[in-house]
């Protein structure tokens, strides 16, 4: 496999050349008058997602230069060596396969047959069975009452984001909660409304050793037996393949995953229990499922069908011709609103990053900040300056046609919103005062799920990891190590001990000063 990055390709040259001639001063309104079907022309389906790219800043000639930009830095072949089990997390040496994980048992055909694959496949299916039918054990307990997740980073918000966005499939009689702050106040807020007669506590933690869910963990232990809590291996279940350190813990069920399965990619494997518990072994399957169809469409829909490959696509785009540094992520459902938060790990750890593959400084920007609320209520806090800010920032909208509830009239007022913020950033209005001039031609996608189930949330989510791999891969860096979270990590060990001593040598001035001020009785 021989990948070239963007910049050295001739379709990135075709496109500046087509940016400064088209794409610079190119006017949605203008474009959707000179093309009644240019909805049509820029919508695609893809597996329980419909997306409308039409009020995006490009035309036909753009979209097929931005494919010859995959198809030259060799994206098609990255896409398989990612599906056959190929090391391209190079930085690592590792696999990249956390797609194995929603993949129809003994293994998909439509991936390598290699060995490694085939055997890692087996694995998965037989830990997939264990934590479901743990899952159900638990589902079944009416003696645990409440359900409390320690941990960090992927090990807590894809969960979490997830546990929240399927509520109403969720069982009725268990409570969810998810600690990962270190913040103490975190964990002391959710001990307050638990019992430890009738909690079980999930420590999901890969090494057991990550030093945020290991205190909470401890403290949480602490807890536990100072209360009158017994049987801690009944209580305390972990998600780690450090079985020693878990049992040295008092924990005697372990669910555990590979090292070729990133953080924020872990949401389908044994860190995904606490999702198992709420909606159950079935719709558990349902949203590996769902998942496993994108990655179906991912592998085989021609580009330009292909949703994953135009929304990464659009991002290159975007972040390196129109240099927009952010994009605001607007779901229009309630029970999405951990999903911007999600999307921000998935992102801006897999590709916020300054050199490429080989270790060289990049020309270029990558990843966007990524941001966002729930629509109605980011209308009345941050689109203001979507709307009339000196900053253009693209927006994607997330809507949901058939709600779960049958209040009247709500569900008809939220779509209208959503359709008709996307309206009014793309055509503006005109005031001569100023005050109330809208510029409008401000870009938005729109995503569209029929309902949101186990199904369609596992899609989507795949979408979006796949989405990133796109233009993780044109611009030719690693998406799948985060060596970004490690320095800080580190020093907070020397602080930590400073702050006990007071010891400050060889410190700066600031984190002297502050130090100080720490220790300070004033």
């Amino acid at each position: 496999m021989t990948l070239i990055r963007c910049d050295q390709t001739p379709a990135w040259t075709a496109l500046q050349n087509q940016f400064d001639a088209h794409g610079r001063n190119f006017d949605l309104r203008t474009a959707f008058a000179a093309d009644p079907q240019r909805f049509a022309t820029f919508s695609l389906k893809a597996p329980h997602v419909f997306a409308d790219l039409s009020k995006n800043l490009l035309d036909a000639d753009t979209r097929q230069l931005l494919q010859d930009l995959a198809v030259q830095t060799g994206l098609p072949a990255h896409r398989d060596a990612l599906f056959g089990g190929g090391i391209i997390n190079t930085t690592e040496q590792r696999a990249v396969m956390h797609w194995l994980l929603r993949s129809p048992s003994p293994i998909d055909t439509a991936h390598s047959a290699d060995t490694f694959v085939a055997k890692a496949a087996t694995e998965v299916q037989a830990t997939l069975a264990a934590m479901l039918a743990y899952a159900e054990q638990v589902r079944a307990d009416n003696g645990i009452t409440d359900v409390v997740n320690i941990g960090i980073g992927g090990s807590d918000l894809g969960p979490q984001m997830a546990v929240l966005a399927l509520d109403e499939f969720a069982l009725p009689g268990k409570r969810l909660h998810f600690v990962s702050n270190v913040d103490g106040h975190e964990l002391a807020a959710v001990l307050k409304r638990i019992r430890p007669e009738s909690t079980l506590f999930l420590v999901a933690s890969k090494t057991f050793t990550t030093i945020e869910t290991m205190t909470n963990a401890q403290s949480a232990r602490a807890w536990f037996l100072a209360q009158g809590g017994a049987d801690i291996a009944r209580h305390f279940a972990a998600l780690t393949t450090n079985v020693k350190a878990a049992n040295a813990f008092g924990i005697t069920t372990t669910f555990g995953f590979w090292d070729w399965v990133g953080g924020r990619y872990s949401v389908w494997s044994a860190i995904g229990l606490p999702l198992a518990i709420a909606i159950g072994a079935a719709g558990f399957k349902d949203f590996l499922a769902g998942a496993n169809d994108m990655d179906r469409h991912f592998c085989h829909a021609p580009l330009p069908q292909n949703l994953p490959v135009q929304l990464g696509l659009l991002d290159v785009w975007y972040r390196n011709f129109h240099g927009f540094g952010s994009r605001s992520v607007a779901p229009y459902h309630s029970a999405l609103r951990r999903y911007p938060a999600y999307l921000q790990q998935l992102e801006m750890e897999s590709n916020g990053k300054r050199v490429d593959t080989a270790g060289r400084a990049l020309p270029y920007r990558t990843s966007p900040v990524v941001w966002g609320e729930p629509g109605t209520n980011g209308q009345h806090a941050f689109f203001q300056m979507l709307h009339q800010g000196g900053d253009v920032i693209p927006v994607e909208f997330v809507a949901v046609k058939h709600p779960r509830h049958d209040l009247p009239d709500h569900h008809t007022l939220l779509l209208a919103n959503a359709v008709a913020q996307a309206q009014a950033l793309m055509l503006g209005k005109n005031d001569d005062g100023g005050h109330k001039h809208f510029t409008g031609n401000r870009p938005s996608s729109f995503l569209l799920l029929d309902a949101l189930t186990p199904t369609s949330l596992g899609a989507l989510i795949a979408l979006q990891e796949h989405r990133v791999f796109v233009s993780g891969s044109l611009w030719g860096i690693n998406s799948f190590d985060q060596w970004g979270v490690e320095l800080g990590k580190v020093l907070a060990k020397d602080i930590q001990t400073r702050l006990i001593s007071g010891n400050a040598a060889g410190l700066d001035g600031s984190t002297s000063g502050l130090l100080a001020q720490l220790r300070s009785s004033n």
